[in-house]
């Protein structure tokens, strides 16, 4: 009996190892070091004081990336990250066209002020999705994917997701929302507040492979975009005055002049040019008056001055005088 099991004992320690053979020699998908490559190649990044390269990772399993980059700061060191990100360079570059054509305009829309800082939550981790056991491995794991907790402003006014995407004022709010909705236009995972219980306090970001449709990538964004209030006013100008409420000139002075300026030598006035008279018309040099506006020409009145002063017009008096039209009763 003990020789029969030996050669099934033998198989089973040879699937095994065989097993773990390929356990040990799996390797990540060639997508990823392709989008790498290309990245590199076409200078989406640049070398700088702000991002520097690193080894290659290569594992545990099948983590890590072929040329990472230690980054300090995005958009050539004008928004800096709070802690040390280690990211591949496909996220890099959509990190800083992300920041260009969305982040820093709504910014400026709604703040009057650009984003400094971003507030890191978390880039390169070998782990799984949501650290869950048994989930499938997190875009973390690839360096290609970056967790987003607020942002500072250039006057050190702090935005944080946890905090205001519920309770903030309208406009961080609505600065928030719309900074998601252009993120799902940049990444192809966007995970905000809403999605799941796990982003209730930041919003994540990947580049993920989702598969293609027949509009191109397949995106992942939740919750759905929201419409959000329009900006306020950005042309810099100051807030008009209030309306002062309508004067009855009929019950008071006319307006009079707060001041009179006086162009003497030297004076900032003496160029202006001088105020504008309205020229004198006379009977030859009288613009023609329309006739629908003109008013009807009036008779002279004719008659003579009583004693007493009053003026009595010619003609019967039932022809002036209301009075006498009236029969006596």
């Amino acid at each position: 009996m003990a020789r029969r099991v030996l050669p099934y004992a033998a198989a089973a320690l040879v699937l095994g190892l065989a097993g773990c053979s390929n356990y040990q020699s799996a390797q990540r998908p060639a997508w990823r070091g392709q989008a790498e490559n290309a990245c590199l190649s076409q200078n989406l990044v640049h070398v700088s004081a702000y991002l520097q390269p690193a080894r290659e990772i290569d594992g545990p399993g099948i983590c890590g990336l072929t040329h990472p980059f230690k980054v300090t700061a995005l958009q050539n060191g004008e928004v800096t990250l709070n802690s040390t990100a280690l990211l591949g360079c496909p996220m890099i570059a959509e990190l800083d066209a992300w920041l260009a054509d969305v982040v820093q305009p709504l910014a400026q829309a709604r703040f009057g002020q650009r984003v400094v800082e971003i507030n890191s939550m978390g880039a390169y981790s070998c782990r799984s999705m949501n650290n869950q056991y048994g989930a499938a491995i997190s875009e973390h794991a690839f360096g290609n994917a970056i967790d987003i907790g607020g942002f500072r402003l250039a006057d050190g006014r702090e935005i944080s997701i946890v905090r205001d995407w519920t309770r903030g004022d309208d406009q961080t709010q609505a600065f928030l929302r719309d900074v998601q909705a252009g993120a799902c236009t940049h990444f192809t995972t966007v995970l905000a507040p809403g999605s799941n219980v796990f982003h209730y306090n930041h919003i994540h970001v990947d580049l993920a492979m989702h598969g293609n449709t027949s509009t191109g990538a397949r995106r992942i964004c939740k919750p759905a975009p929201q419409s959000t209030l329009p900006a306020p006013p950005s042309d810099g100008l100051p807030e008009a005055p209030a309306i002062d409420d309508e004067t009855d000139i009929a019950q008071g002075r006319a307006p009079q002049p707060a001041m009179a300026l006086h162009a003497g030598p030297g004076s900032p006035v003496a160029s202006l040019p001088p105020a504008y008279t309205a020229p004198a018309y006379t009977s030859s040099t009288r613009p023609p008056q329309s006739s629908a506006y003109a008013p009807a020409p009036q008779p002279p009145a004719r008659g003579s001055m009583r004693e007493d002063g009053a003026f009595v017009p010619e003609g019967r008096p039932e022809e002036w005088d209301i009075t006498s039209s009236i029969a006596p009763r």
